[in-house]
């Protein structure tokens, strides 16, 4: 059998994702103080699930936690694997709960807290052999969570509950469901035995301190997304997606550029072909309406149809500009969101595994 090979070092990315730690850091401490926190209590959780919304839940978790964040959320109990190794086991908690014995069996292992979202979940938790952990309560949004008529049943009874959680659905608007679910969830916690309680996320923090509880649990606001225009001041752009320049060519008045011919050259241009496609979350929506920029801001719009793994842009503002050089997105979340159609959520979810994450 031949020895298998050692391969080199792969070369520089075509695609990388500029986080700002500082901002990161900076958010999360803004929320923090915005839910009651301080700087030797903490009041703000982090919603690190997938893949902190597409930021790198390891590098993510290893920052909040440095800067004394205590509790992580994620879905999957493959997220809370990958956070093992950098943040404590029991301040990891598995929003979508036990399913099986073998779920609760892992989570038994390894200290990490399962989320109980139902009568048959409890029971699975007991019979692993119970302990610490989280219980989500249906307030009104009929997604996850034990419904009101089951909040006495012995199953729940008899769990050991620290954190007794539940979830807004419209907090990024001022309607009547907002408080019908903080009622209901304070009536939860008149119901049900807990250590902790928690309802609020990144929007659900600027509805007031009614709203709070013992923790909140931002996630979009971290990452630089503003789900409500009283945390604007607070929140500051913490990602910025480049790619690379990989090729600039000059075209005839009448050459059709990209997929379909959906954009004629009107005279005589100078375009780049840029390493960032829908394959990496660009999705063709940014068709005719995207900007990159170069380093010192010029504004280059995206030509035709957003392909897989290319798009081309105009170069005409940027005559300097040569293959190999970096171009940055235009990715302020709430103006991007606007511009799109996508929500913030689905602008940071959809970056692709081919970005370099620099954090």
């Amino acid at each position: 059998m031949m020895p298998e090979a050692k391969l080199p070092d792969l070369p520089p990315a075509t695609l990388r994702l500029d986080i700002n730690r500082d901002a990161l850091v900076g958010n999360w401490r803004a929320l923090n103080a915005l839910s009651g926190g301080s700087a030797d209590r903490a009041a703000a959780g982090a919603a690190v699930k997938a893949n902190a919304y597409g930021l790198g839940a390891v590098g993510v978790a290893r920052a909040l936690h440095g800067a004394g964040c205590r509790d992580f959320f994620v879905a999957h109990w493959a997220e809370a694997a990958e956070l093992l190794p950098h943040v404590p086991a029991g301040g990891i908690a598995v929003l979508h709960g036990v399913l099986n014995p073998a779920e609760a069996a892992w989570a038994m292992a390894t200290g990490v807290v399962p989320v109980i979202n139902s009568v048959a979940q409890a029971r699975v938790w007991r019979d692993a052999g119970g302990g610490r952990c989280h219980l989500m309560v249906d307030s009104g949004m009929t997604r996850l969570g034990v419904p009101r008529g089951d909040w006495a049943d012995p199953a729940i009874a008899a769990l050991e509950v620290d954190l007794l959680l539940s979830h807004l659905a419209s907090a990024d608007e001022d309607v009547a469901q907002n408080g019908a679910q903080l009622a209901r969830w304070q009536a939860a916690r008149g119901v049900i035995a807990h250590r902790r309680a928690s309802l609020a996320n990144s929007a659900g923090i600027a509805l007031g301190g009614d709203y709070l509880g013992d923790l909140t649990r931002p996630g979009l606001g971290l990452y630089g997304g503003i789900a409500r225009p009283e945390l604007a001041p607070h929140i500051a752009q913490v990602l910025r997606p480049q790619a690379a320049l990989l090729q600039v060519r000059d075209v005839a008045a009448g050459d059709a550029l990209g997929y379909n011919a959906t954009f004629v050259a009107p005279h005589a241009m100078r375009v780049g072909v840029v390493a960032l496609g829908y394959a990496d979350g660009f999705l063709r929506c940014w068709s005719g309406r995207g900007v990159l920029r170069d380093a010192a801001g010029a504004a280059l719009p995206v030509l035709g149809r957003v392909s897989m793994d290319l798009t081309i842009v105009a170069l005409d503002a940027a005559s300097a500009l040569r293959e190999g050089d970096w171009l940055t997105l235009d990715y302020h979340l709430p103006l991007a969101a606007a511009q799109s159609g996508l929500s913030q959520y689905e602008l940071l979810t959809l970056l692709g595994r081919r970005f370099l994450r620099l954090l």
